[in-house]
């Protein structure tokens, strides 16, 4: 098996370096270059992220300025991934989705070397963007981030009403006149009857689409991912709304912190806070549908053994390039015990479903 994974190879000069450090939470990219094995970019730079700015592995987002295009992006992110002992999950989460047929980014490893010193194993997420829907062949359309926890489809958040509908939420494609489609879908969410919203919420959500992204949620157990680490299209020919995982490092069982997080921390019915899965829940023909889904998402591809190999082979590429990250590489004992770890969090979580269908009857 190739061992191999790119190396990409930043330049910063000194005085940009010292800016980049000296604010953490400064927003404003810097300017730098980057050398690949095939090309050399002039680039923005800037850090990524809420909390995982004060790791000592920081993450980075680059928008590419000359040329401007990278592998079909304008703009990517580089995840250190410094919380995770796996450094797998995110990109096994975002991999599982795209098998079970949800919208999701493309991901792999790279090695990050910044002026000529190493900066261990990093994640490249495509962005989710216009060239996201370009390079899937999808109809141009609308795109939300949820960029906190107020993306939770509710007027409210802990009892207290929220400033706006779009609260939460912040436009990546489109324009200001555009965000009355997303006041709407909130809307609908919040002020139908329960016999209404079955009746008029196919007219604002790809509801089969939301179900597949519902039930991968609830089996790899992002507890962040039902009101934040998520994206909204809008699908411009249909002009339903789709869902898009984001961020899914939280997962099998490990909580934000690298903690281990009990495999049955999150019900079935995925959390109470996510006012649109509590909904769709409520109405029996949504309900026998997720069910559905999940009886054989727990046959078919939550298991041990379809994602054995995908773990395997994930592990054996990154770990020789672990031993040379300069923050991971004194954890390689935790790094090597993380397949197992995995293994049976899915075993686990896998028996708790099942033992919790009757709550979906």
């Amino acid at each position: 098996m190739n061992s191999q994974i790119p190396t990409f190879s930043l330049f910063m000069e000194e005085n940009d370096l010292e800016e980049l450090r000296s604010d953490i939470w400064n927003d404003l990219p810097l300017p730098a270059t980057l050398h690949t094995s095939n090309s050399t970019f002039d680039i923005d730079i800037a850090y990524r992220g809420s909390y995982t700015r004060t790791f000592r592995k920081r993450s980075y987002f680059i928008e590419f300025i000359e040329p401007d295009m990278f592998d079909g992006s304008r703009e990517i992110h580089l995840n250190a991934e410094y919380r995770d002992p796996s450094l797998m999950r995110n990109k096994l989460s975002l991999d599982f989705f795209n098998h079970i047929g949800v919208l999701s980014p493309e991901s792999y490893h790279i090695n990050l070397v910044r002026n000529g010193t190493p900066k261990g194993v990093y994640l490249l997420l495509e962005s989710v963007d216009d060239l996201f829907l370009k390079n899937r062949g999808l109809p141009k359309g609308l795109i939300y981030y949820a960029v906190n926890n107020n993306a939770n489809f509710s007027l409210t958040r802990d009892g207290k009403k929220k400033r706006s509908r779009l609260s939460g939420y912040r436009q990546k494609v489109g324009d200001q006149s555009d965000d009355e489609s997303i006041r709407k879908l909130i809307e609908v969410i919040n002020t139908s009857s329960l016999q209404e919203f079955s009746r008029i919420i196919p007219g604002y959500l790809n509801v089969d689409k939301y179900l597949d992204w519902m039930v991968g949620t609830v089996c790899t157990m992002n507890n962040d991912g039902f009101t934040h680490n998520y994206a909204l299209y809008q699908n411009a020919d249909t002009k339903l709304y789709e869902i898009i995982p984001w961020d899914f490092d939280a997962t099998l069982g490990r909580k934000v912190d690298g903690g281990k997080m009990a495999y049955d921390y999150v019900p079935i019915q995925g959390k109470e806070s996510n006012f649109l899965c509590s909904r769709l829940l409520q109405t029996t023909e949504y309900r026998k549908c997720y069910k559905q889904k999940l009886e054989k998402l727990l046959e078919t591809k939550f298991t041990a053994s379809y994602m054995r190999d995908k773990i395997d082979t994930l592990h054996q590429l990154l770990r020789p390039h672990i031993l040379n990250d300069p923050y991971k590489r004194r954890k390689i004992k935790e790094f090597d015990n993380e397949p197992e770890f995995i293994y049976q969090f899915i075993k686990d979580r896998s028996h708790f479903l099942r033992e919790h269908f009757s709550e979906l009857d």
